[in-house]
């Protein structure tokens, strides 16, 4: 069959079979299927959605596109990470060597910006000489070495994932839960850990804005670790505001020191907290023990010690004063007062994004020291003529009142304080 009816098929509400997921697979890692046609048969999927059993086809056939590393055969201790996606999402540079200082080897995949969010690999990029592991022999080197690999996608791993996921990221294609499932589920079944942490982000920030969207993403991710014979835990957190006040690469790096420090931001803090217990848990400890051994590695420095050598081992040089810093900047002043009811997480994003800490196009180079920094938390009483926020850029043209406009658009005030909602919303697993 021509790969366009295939295409007409998807777009028609047909179950497609496992041979045309597989081809629709195969011809993105090798190259034979144009990108006209795979973005096309993306947006089919995006707006048809995809059976469980589609689902898993195509989470089978990218996880088959490249190499399997099975780190859990040599390391079976070893924890992956992953979160959907979020605005000030300091998490994964946080947890890793927290994790690494209470004994538990740490492997995880890092994926560039997608979206509006700013990707982990990005911001590893920020830090000079950083590289991440691109083989297995790479991955096992570092895992001796320092407990823990960041790792990049490469020709040898998911590479089926690497293209499709450049082309949801210019195709308004990200937010679809099949596409989603597979592209994370592929990557954590070819690395191959034993145990699995995710979070699940739901909010205006997040790839899934309501609870409902998220929990059925949450559900399916669990799904398909179970049936791999993956341990796993699954937490939903709030992704309404952004997590932590950084949305860049070089600053999201200083916001994680500060974390590891002891000293940085209360809510990126709570929930690296939070997930690096999940990964104790994963790891056969006791709830109070697991407690006891996160507190006493952020305590001791143990967690920041571990940071210097995973950069270490990675070629990197942890030297903090080496990380880029903007060229300019400017204030984003109030020109309303009132309690911060809501928080337009998304756009914040997407303005980070056009100051040049993301990608507006495949071609786009991330610019490190470009950032937007939150300077006001939901909750918060604010008056006129108080910062919201620092815009700061500078490879890029940028125009900051037009800028400033948007995200004074994502405050929004109201005369009362709005009640506090939890970090955590739920969890499964």
């Amino acid at each position: 069959m021509n790969f366009v009816e295939v295409i007409a098929r998807k777009r028609d509400g047909v179950e497609l079979s496992s041979e045309e997921i597989r081809e629709f697979v195969q011809g993105a890692a090798s190259g034979t299927l144009p990108d006209v046609q795979l973005a096309a048969m993306l947006m089919a999927i995006c707006i048809r959605g995809a059976t469980p059993g589609e689902t898993r086809h195509l989470v089978q056939a990218m996880t088959d596109s490249g190499e399997r590393w099975e780190l859990a055969r040599s390391f079976p201790g070893v924890v992956d990470k992953h979160s959907t996606g979020g605005v000030g999402d300091t998490v994964s540079l946080v947890l890793a060597p927290w994790l690494v200082a209470c004994g538990v080897p740490v492997a995880m995949m890092a994926g560039a910006s997608l979206g509006h969010t700013q990707g982990t690999l990005d911001k590893l990029a920020a830090i000079p000489g950083f590289a991440a592991a691109a083989s297995r022999e790479e991955a096992f080197q570092r895992l001796e070495r320092c407990g823990a690999v960041l790792a990049r996608q490469s020709a040898r791993i998911a590479p089926a994932d690497a293209k499709l996921y450049a082309l949801r990221d210019v195709t308004a294609t990200v937010p679809s839960l099949p596409l989603i499932v597979a592209s994370i589920m592929s990557k954590k079944l070819a690395v191959g850990a034993g145990k699995l942490v995710l979070d699940v982000k739901c909010g205006s920030g997040a790839f899934r804005k309501t609870l409902p969207e998220a929990r059925e993403l949450a559900a399916a991710l669990v799904e398909v670790a179970r049936a791999a014979g993956v341990a796993v835990r699954a937490v939903i957190s709030a992704m309404d505001e952004p997590l932590g006040p950084a949305l860049g690469t070089a600053c999201e790096v200083r916001e994680a020191l500060a974390c590891l420090e002891g000293r940085g931001d209360a809510r990126l803090l709570e929930l690296s907290r939070e997930l690096v217990v999940r990964g104790l848990l994963l790891s056969g400890h006791a709830p109070e023990r697991a407690e006891a051994l996160a507190a006493e590695a952020l305590a001791s420095g143990k967690a920041r010690a571990c940071w210097d050598a995973i950069v270490l081992a990675h070629g990197g040089n942890p030297d903090p004063s080496l990380l880029a810093q903007p060229a300019q900047q400017h204030e984003v002043l109030a020109e309303a007062e009132g309690y911060v009811v809501g928080v337009d997480g998304e756009t914040l994003g997407w303005v980070a994004v056009a100051l040049g800490a993301g990608r507006r196009f495949p071609q786009d180079q991330v610019d490190p020291g470009a950032f937007l920094r939150v300077l006001v938390r939901q909750g918060e009483r604010v008056r006129v003529g108080q910062p919201l926020a620092v815009l700061a850029w500078s490879q890029r043209q940028v125009d900051p009142q037009t800028l400033a406009s948007r995200v004074r658009r994502a405050f929004r005030l109201g005369e009362a304080a709005p009640a506090s909602t939890p970090l955590v919303l739920e969890e499964l697993g």
